[in-house]
């Protein structure tokens, strides 16, 4: 009998990994699907044999549910501890406020000098071309090998807060010929056909970064608010100055 239970919990043990790997191997799938779809890779060769590779990733919702859907699988997190990562993760990348690509460098050549790196690449968005928000100041440093990191473009519209992806469009990122000897002045440039996100990155994470944007725009307009009111004073104080001295004028007539 005893023999029997131990070989039916073997069993079952056996049965829960299999189910637990098929999951981990499920959310691996998706992740690696969802890389090939954000993620676009051009490599360049000069004359002299040099190479300039580079790897651009675009931050969706899509494909940032799907990686946290993978690192759960594979750290068997609860639902809280899902969330809790997912918010620290939005955090660094600024989701809230930004759209951010990270970019994989490799320069096998003659050395790249890409200072300052916010006129080496922008962002079509649309019909309208955008500069860097802001980027990893290492790309700013002298580069022979690899490096890589994030660079932020607006993802909001500075004037109304209007958000620049309401709608179905194409991004397209370009770095210029400059960046690299190796390149001759030959653009690379990468196109993402992007839906638009509303909606799409739910969850307790997203309803926090979206309370921490919206909180910033209030303080933003507020500040706004103060400096109109503080010229509508001025030029209140302005107006009775002049009426005074009309007044004082016509008094004399």
């Amino acid at each position: 009998m005893k023999k029997i239970t131990r070989v039916f919990f073997a069993i079952l043990l056996c049965i829960t990994f299999l189910g637990a790997s098929f999951q981990m191997l499920e959310a691996a799938t998706k992740y690696d699907s969802a890389l090939a779809k954000w993620s676009r890779f051009e490599e360049a060769q000069d004359d002299m044999g040099g190479r300039f590779l580079l790897r651009a990733t675009l931050y969706t919702a899509e494909y940032i549910n799907l990686l946290m859907e993978s690192e759960a699988e594979k750290n068997l997190w609860t639902a809280s501890e899902l969330e809790d990562y997912k918010y620290n993760f939005l955090r660094g990348i600024q989701m809230d406020d930004y759209i951010a690509v990270h970019l994989e460098i490799e320069n096998l050549g003659a050395t790249a000098h890409m200072a300052p790196f916010n006129e080496m690449v922008y962002l079509w968005i649309g019909n309208k071309k955008y500069t860097p928000v802001d980027y990893d100041q290492r790309f700013n440093l002298p580069l022979q090998g690899k490096r890589d990191g994030l660079v932020f473009f607006p993802r909001y519209d500075d004037k109304t807060g209007e958000p620049l992806l309401k709608k179905d469009m194409s991004l397209r990122f370009v770095m210029i010929g400059a960046a690299s000897p190796v390149l001759s002045n030959r653009e690379i440039r990468f196109t993402w056909d992007v839906k638009a996100e509303s909606g799409v990155l739910a969850g307790t994470a997203a309803d926090r970064m979206e309370v921490d944007r919206l909180l910033r725009r209030v303080e933003k307009l507020n500040g706004e608010k103060t400096d109109l009111e503080t010229q509508l004073a001025a030029k209140n104080r302005e107006i009775a100055e002049i009426m005074k001295r009309i007044n004082e004028l016509q008094g004399k007539r």
